[in-house]
């Protein structure tokens, strides 16, 4: 009785989930910025490239 017990105790206190759970909120965080930076660049980059464009054709 008392192992079963100990092992109900030691699966209660299991951090795995809980890690798991961690790393998927930093992954939404770093995608977040990511996506964030792509939409802040996205203009700029695109008159860059309008430009070099107009340059090479014109």
């Amino acid at each position: 009785m008392l192992e079963l017990y100990c092992k109900v105790v030691a699966y209660l206190k299991a951090e795995d989930g809980v890690t798991a759970i961690e790393y998927g909120l930093i992954a939404t965080l770093v995608a977040v910025a990511l996506i964030a930076g792509a939409y802040a660049l996205g203009g700029s980059l695109n008159n860059t490239f309008q430009t070099l464009s107009t340059k090479i054709h014109g």
